[in-house]
């Protein structure tokens, strides 16, 4: 359900407005010739990114949507959501340097542009709707930059200006993997919000991670030990509590060998 048929989504698809309450509750109850009644709901109908709309109009969007989506849920006794959050609730650009490294899902969210407010909003929703009824279920997660493999090509360039990549520590995460991630959110056996980031475990450079830090971001302390290709999103709630295991990285797909166990910066090397 979305405005805009995806174009390459076999799925029957039904035209709707999620900021239109009245349009999300027919569509979660029953549509003619599509479906009665549903088990679960995967939200991720919004503006995409930064940019792509005035702030106020994109954060109205976002909002209303997702509100939408959470009360007719409720409404309807649908106890499953699963919700896009996204990276950006993590500080990005990190125009401010993160609090620690890798980061997670331990400090507060940092929103600096409407999209990420936005997101931090849904997050926000979640907690309260499930105050309201506990036996929902609503995982909001912070997925990084999603990637198909034809856009891997691309990512040698990375290593001529790595102040390219910056903006999210360089970090991403494969389609495939994302979708992973969606399922086995619908199928945790959890109560209540929870947030997790989902993010591939190593990084979009070959350069070491450690050196990329010293030269950026240099004051921002290191809260373990990492290896030179270690993502710096922290994805070790999501492996606990959903069980998720990313399959997918770059490297195998254009040919770059895969970092080994060597290279393991210890804590005394940091100082």
């Amino acid at each position: 359900m979305d405005l805009v048929r995806p174009p390459d989504d076999p799925s029957p698809f039904v035209r709707a407005d999620l900021t239109d309450m009245g349009q999300v509750m027919e569509v979660l109850h029953q549509v003619d010739d599509r479906h009665r009644g549903v088990d679960a709901v995967v939200h991720l109908g919004a503006v995409p990114a930064p940019g792509w709309a005035p702030g106020a109009e994109l954060f109205r969007n976002n909002t209303v949507s997702t509100h939408n989506v959470f009360a007719a849920a409720r409404h309807l006794g649908i106890r499953t959501v699963v919700s896009a959050s996204s990276e950006t609730v993590l500080g990005l650009p990190f125009r401010t340097p993160p609090p620690y490294a890798p980061v997670d899902e331990e400090y507060p969210p940092r929103p600096e542009t409407a999209y990420a407010l936005s997101k931090t909003m849904g997050e926000e929703m979640a907690r309260q709707f499930c105050l309201w009824e506990p036996q929902m279920k609503i995982i909001s997660l912070r997925f990084s930059n999603v990637m198909l493999v034809p856009e891997y090509a691309q990512f040698p360039e990375f290593e001529k200006d790595p102040a390219r990549r910056k903006w999210n520590l360089w970090s991403y995460i494969d389609g495939r993997d994302a979708a992973q991630a969606v399922r086995k959110a619908v199928e945790a056996p959890l109560t209540g919000a929870e947030v997790f980031i989902i993010a591939s475990p190593d990084t979009v450079m070959s350069r070491p991670i450690t050196e990329l830090m010293a030269e950026f971001y240099p004051d921002v302390p290191w809260q373990r030990e990492v290896g030179p290709h270690d993502s710096m999103f922290g994805i070790e709630k999501a492996r606990r509590m959903l069980g998720y295991r990313p399959e997918h990285s770059w490297r195998a797909e254009v040919g770059v060998r895969a970092p080994g166990p060597a290279g393991v910066v210890r804590s005394e090397d940091r100082a």
